[in-house]
Parts: C-alpha cells; structure tokens; sequence
C-alpha cells in the first residue's frame, strides 16, 4: 500500500491579547485585538480569509449569547459572507477550531482559514461565573461522576489544615484526586506538584502577555494557601478574560505571502474523544493514544519534540500529560519535573508561556493561545524565555470529563 501524503499546511501568523481581568473589554473588542494582530503577522486582510471557525465556551451561560457566537464577533471586523463555524468543547475548544480550519485547508476547500477563540470569564456574579464549569460533565449522573473521580484519591489522607476554607470548583477536587491517585501508585509528593508551579511562574515572569508574571520558590508554592490537598493556589489556573487566532493556509496561498520564512509547518492535529477504561490502565489514556496517532502522523518520536505546551488547569495536569506524551516513563512526571529537565534550558521546556497556571486560561481561547507561544518559540522570537534551536513543538490541550479522564483532547505537533 503506498503512503498517502497530504498536501502542506501553514501557521502564517499568530495574534494573542494579554490575559487577565478586563472588565471594561467585551467579547468583540477582545476578539478584534486577536484577529487583528494575526491577520497582521501573516500580512494579510480580511477580505483573503475563506473561512473561519470561533470558539467560546462560557458566552452562553455568562451573557446568554448563544447560536452565533462568531458571526456576531467577527462581523463587525468586516468578516462576513463567509462560513462562519461556532465551536464550544470544553477547554479544547480552540483547538477543535484550529483542527477544523486545518481540516477545511488540506481538503483544498479553502486556501486561508482563521481559527479564533475569546472567552470573557469575568463578570461581576461570582456564583454565576464559576457556573460555567458546572456542565463539562454528565449531568445527567452528577452523584456517580463524584462519586467515581473522588474514589481515585482514597488511600491518601489529606492532612489537617489543607483544605480551603473558601468556595473553589468542584474540578480542583477532582484534580486533587488525579494528583493523588498519582501519588499512591507512583509515590508522586507534593513538592514535586510544586516544583512544576515554581516553574511555570518562573517561566511566565518573562511573558508580557501572562496574567501573572509573580516569581515563586517551591517553598512559597508549599506555604501558600491551600486549594485541596495536595494542591495550593500557585498549582491552580486563574479565571482568565482574554482572546488567541492563527490564520491557517495552504502552501499556494503561502507563496503568495510578501515574508514566508515566518511561517510554521502544521505536521499533526488530531483531536480525540475519551474513551472507557480503569484507573490503573495509564496506558490507555486519550492523551496517550492521540499523541501516539499525532507521533505517527507527523513522522517524528517524543524524543524529537524541542518545547511543548500542555494543559496544566493544575500542576497536577503537567505532570500526568508528561508522561501520556512519552517525555518520560509513566509515573516519572514527577522525577522529571523536579530534575529541572521542563525547565527552559532542560532536555524538554514544558509551558514555557508559564502555562495556565500563570499565563492564564480563558477558556475557549486556550488551544490557540498555546499554539501562539509554539509558533513564536519555532520563529525564534521568544525572548529570554527562548527554547534555543527549537524545531519542533507540541501542544496538548483537554478539555471536560467523562468517566475518569477528559471528555476531549487535542493533540498538535508543529515545526519549522
């Protein structure tokens, strides 16, 4: 059987707005920053985009928005008259965005794509605005997914004191549970899920776009206040504001560009749904087997990956998609993160952008803001938090639950 080869796709320019509270910025002013700064990095204007895919995953429940999200965002930027898709799943919504768009380009149905996700997650309700986690689950056996995540945390009592005494999301129990299953099976500590925290602050402190940009040790990561055992404040993602595009492209419409050399190759995407399986069987993670197709798809081995970004809603996240990607042995996370080897400089930068423990996660927008930090690490224009010689880069991003693991995952791979 001879090999199908697929015809090329590009990343040709990127645009990201800062991340944080902006109370006074609405969905469309957000989303205009994003597109306007991509569509200015790839040299390009409205009138060449063909089609373009918007993510969002909270307007409906925060503003009542629903429906068409994105012809009403994107109008008013002069994109109209084109397929506009409305994409919403869960945290790796934007990233279904960009597989779409990537998927629309190598069929040869369009020749520019624009993949663009804005979320507005701040809002004076706080009730409310925490609501917008409550259906990334089946609703329909809310006692039964309780009951069935929080039993992956037994076995690891959690010490006196390390509870929060304030309100938080259910989900920071859930990946309490998720941490401490890893540490009962793989004798994972604590000060290894702070280490990973101590580095992704470390990381972010050198990106204007970060929502928190604070440098902490891992004694202070320690000594902060607790969230649920064994996670404390620094492990955990904010409530993020905030809006990410990629304007995707054919080698056609690349050649077309005044400044090519920019662009970045699209060697996998691969977007995958959860599947059932027992706690205990690691190896069959839907991380694991997406990034195993990604791998083969894109012709390379995790060894070969020079920077990735990974979707760490705590530090318990990085360490768990560590190991799903093959960057180490299953149960290894932990060993790796505190080595220093994630660590720009170490054998494999994970989150150099600071991650969305301090880069922030707005949620819709997420996928393609770690697509921004991959595609201008690749470019070489990082700054001090630069992968030196980078070449290849990857990004996973999950997004709701669904048994014992996410209901979705997205894997990209993209390199120079």
């Amino acid at each position: 059987m001879s090999t199908v080869v697929l015809p090329s796709v590009y990343v040709a320019g990127v645009g990201m707005t800062p991340t944080g509270k902006f109370l006074d910025r609405s969905i469309k002013q957000l989303t205009a920053d994003a597109v306007n700064a991509a569509l200015a990095d790839a040299g390009l204007a409205t009138a060449d985009i063909q089609a373009a895919y918007f993510s969002n995953a909270t307007q409906g429940v925060l503003e009542g928005q629903t429906m068409v999200r994105g012809q009403i965002a994107l109008r008013p930027l002069g994109i109209e008259g084109i397929p506009v898709y409305n994409l919403e799943n869960a945290c790796a919504s934007a990233s279904s965005a960009f597989n779409l768009a990537v998927q629309a380009v190598r069929s040869g149905e369009v020749e520019v794509a624009l993949a663009i996700g804005a979320e507005k997650m701040f809002c004076a309700d706080k009730a409310k605005m925490f609501s917008v986690f409550d259906g990334a689950w089946d609703l329909q056996n809310i006692e039964g997914n309780k009951t069935t995540l929080l039993a992956m945390g037994s076995g690891i009592e959690p010490p006196e004191g390390s509870t929060s005494k304030a309100p938080y999301s259910l989900f920071m129990d859930i990946y309490a549970a998720f941490g401490r299953f890893h540490m009962r099976e793989f004798g994972t500590t604590q000060r290894q899920f702070a280490a990973v925290a101590a580095k992704n602050h470390g990381h972010s402190a050198h990106n204007p776009l970060a929502q928190y940009r604070n440098t902490y040790t891992i004694e202070q990561v320690l000594d902060a206040p607790p969230i649920t055992y064994p996670l404390t404040l620094p492990m955990c993602a904010p409530i993020s504001d905030g809006a990410a595009a990629a304007v995707v492209c054919s080698e056609a419409a690349l050649a077309r560009l005044a400044d090519r050399r920019r662009a970045v190759r699209v060697l996998a995407s691969v977007v995958a749904t959860g599947t059932t399986r027992k706690p205990e069987d690691v190896g069959q993670h839907i991380t694991v087997k997406a990034s195993k197709l990604a791998y083969e798809r894109a012709g390379v081995g995790p060894q070969e990956i020079s920077v990735a970004e990974v979707h760490d809603a705590t530090a318990i996240g990085e360490i768990v998609q560590s190991e799903n990607l093959g960057f180490c042995e299953f149960g290894a996370g932990g060993a790796l993160a505190e080595s220093g080897a994630t660590t720009i400089g170490g054998r494999i930068p994970i989150n150099t952008s600071g991650g969305l423990e301090s880069k922030g996660h707005p949620i819709g927008a997420t996928g393609i803001g770690q697509l921004h930090e991959l595609v201008t690490q690749l470019r070489g224009e990082a700054g001090a938090r630069q992968v030196q010689g980078a070449r290849l880069a990857m990004a996973e991003n999950g997004g709701g639950l669904y048994g014992i693991e996410e209901a979705v995952c997205a894997i990209t791979i993209l390199g120079r």
